[in-house]
């Protein structure tokens, strides 16, 4: 089965990469900026150790707080993500078959498999995020997470979602960027970042 039938395969796939980003941090990256302007590297790191455990409640089927404030991590950064993406990925085995619809309340009905695919993309884009940050490279990593994420953006992310990091908005207006541009580079112009002031 391959990534694009199997969103659980794929998010894992995700999860590797960034474990494998994150393993290439030392502590003295820390402090350094990202492409995300309110987060230096351990806030990045910290936010995606909480999108681990928030993303494993939605995967036990709860309902997460995202009004809830993530603590900073200072180390054991590799094990803690190692952990919570191992959780993650068994807590979305457990829930059972991802065909079909799911209704979300002010939303509608949705494919059920939508939140999987959600948190791919947001592992797919801070691994971007991450790499730039640390000078680490993209060209290794996994074309089809980045090409999943691209399409599933292409038909959630409403224009009303994006704005500026001082609105509270995640996501940026989308940057023009060559059609035949590295894929990651693409799925970081498609969710605001500018991939040529990065690095």
């Amino acid at each position: 089965m391959t990534g694009a039938e199997d969103p659980i395969e794929l998010l894992a796939r995700a999860l590797a990469q960034t474990a494998g980003l994150i393993d290439g941090v030392g502590a003295e990256l820390a402090g350094h900026p990202t492409p995300c302007r309110s987060w230096d590297v351990g806030e990045l790191i910290s936010h995606l150790l909480h999108d681990l455990r928030q993303f494993t409640i939605r995967a036990e089927g709860g309902t997460p707080d995202w009004s809830e404030t993530f603590d900073r991590v200072e180390e054991d950064w590799l094990h803690r993500f190692e952990a919570g993406a191992e959780r993650l990925v068994a807590a979305w085995r457990q829930a059972g078959e991802l065909d079909g619809v799911i209704e979300v309340p002010g939303v509608g009905e949705l494919p059920a498999r939508f939140p999987v695919d959600q948190q791919i993309t947001e592992f797919a884009v801070h691994a971007w995020d991450l790499a730039h940050a640390t000078g680490q490279s993209t060209a290794g990593l996994d074309h089809e997470v980045a090409e999943a994420s691209l399409a599933w953006g292409r038909g959630a992310l409403r224009p009303e979602y994006r704005g500026s990091e001082e609105e509270q908005h995640a996501f940026g207006p989308e940057v023009a960027i060559a059609g035949d541009a590295p894929v990651y580079d693409r799925l970081a112009a498609f969710y605001g970042r500018a991939p040529e002031d990065a690095g």
